[in-house]
């Protein structure tokens, strides 16, 4: 029997529902995930939901942690940890594959398990591989539970940037030079790799961008200018994933755009732009994140480049089969056309994202679009759609 065929009981029809926001993870976004459940956590109306907030730590316990937003906030230049919100270092929060229940149990050593009641739907803020990449969504699918944002195929797409370049490109979508290099073939013969790459600059010239192939936050990313920091580039990106990207330089303006799902289908926000950052290379993590570059929203765009990457920014999500919401980012290159350069299924949420800005910028506030999302995810059934 499919979760939304379940028959409630009295109970479950007079209370509210239950969000489980789940946040931290095993990726190297953890500490951003965390940042990021705050401020959903200050969002959601407690008048209309009850909440449980279960963190994932380093190394993947599932934790009952307290509801306390203003310990989930970037300080003093550092990221916040799962760890640090636990309420025990050894208890854990499991919940059941059984799609007949959605039951939450808490459990720790030499205690009898606790029953912490029935979760109605998720809503994860995990950011990078093991949560943003369908493997949350696949338990979850599994389980029966509604859950905010994209299924398991558009999960692993948007987080795979080859396959989302692939799926771009063959639904007509504007994708720049690249190049991927598998682990099979750097670790085999590293110099056949190497010289590929010099290949590529030699075709679409220098600076490059050495990037995993499936993390985010531009973690891990790396401008090289020639040949002599190719290897220490390739090492940091494999750092994060043993697949790596190679990137031509796009000369132009950086534009993002939200889209968000309604009732009668995908709507785009307002676009921004990504000024140019000059205390760093590029719009990396740090400018991101702990030196908070903002951008300028709306973007200074004419009426018909709006209108035009809003149009691209809703392809991309009917592309990859796309659920709830998503980030597309763009550039405007030299000769006045768009380009897409990936897009995010569960972008960031922290109170200097982009994502939220652009929507408050056209007509739906902080709260309003965190309602919306679990709205959706209620009304929308797990299994096949």
């Amino acid at each position: 029997m499919s979760s939304e065929n379940l028959p409630q009981s009295p109970e479950q029809q007079l209370r509210k529902p239950r969000v489980a926001v789940v946040f931290g993870g095993r990726s190297s976004e953890h500490g951003i995930s965390v940042v990021t459940a705050g401020a959903v956590l200050n969002a959601i109306d407690r008048t209309a939901y009850d909440v449980l907030p279960i963190g994932i730590t380093t190394d993947g316990r599932w934790a009952l942690t307290a509801d306390e937003p203003e310990r989930m906030a970037i300080a003093d230049r550092t990221m916040p940890d799962v760890a640090q919100l636990a309420e025990s270092e050894e208890g854990g929060v499991v919940l059941s594959v059984d799609p007949g229940s959605r039951e939450v149990v808490y459990t720790e050593p030499g205690a009898v398990p606790k029953a912490l009641g029935e979760v109605d739907v998720v809503f994860p803020v995990l950011h990078g591989p093991y949560g943003e990449d369908g493997t949350l969504q696949g338990l979850l699918e599994l389980s029966g539970v509604p859950y905010v944002g994209a299924g398991v195929l558009a999960s692993a797409v948007g987080q795979d940037k080859e396959y989302m370049k692939r799926v771009f490109t063959s639904f007509g979508l504007p994708v720049g030079p690249y190049l991927v290099v598998r682990p099979r073939e750097w670790e085999g013969d590293p110099a056949a790799a190497r010289k590929r790459i010099t290949g590529f600059a030699d075709e679409h010239g220098w600076p490059l961008f050495i990037k995993p192939a499936r993390a985010g936050s531009s973690i891990g990313i790396t401008k090289v200018e020639d040949a002599s920091g190719l290897d220490a580039a390739i090492e940091e990106a494999r750092r994060h994933d043993p697949k790596f990207l190679v990137e031509s330089l796009l000369r132009g303006r950086e534009i993002e755009c939200g889209v968000l799902e309604f009732e009668d289908g995908p709507r785009a926000s307002v676009p921004a732009e990504i000024p140019p950052v000059t205390a760093h290379d590029f719009y990396d993590f740090e400018a991101k994140y702990i030196d908070a570059a903002s951008g300028i929203v709306p973007a200074p765009l004419t009426e018909e480049q709006t209108a035009e990457v809003q149009r691209l920014a809703v392809e991309a999500f009917d592309a990859c089969s796309c659920e709830g919401l998503v980030r597309a980012d763009f550039f405007l290159t030299e000769d006045g056309g768009f380009v897409i350069n990936e897009i995010n299924t569960l972008p960031g949420f922290t109170p200097i994202s982009m994502y939220p800005r652009m929507w408050q910028e056209s007509g739906v506030s902080y709260q309003q679009l965190v309602d919306r999302l679990i709205q959706a995810a209620l009304n929308r059934p797990t299994g096949l759609r």
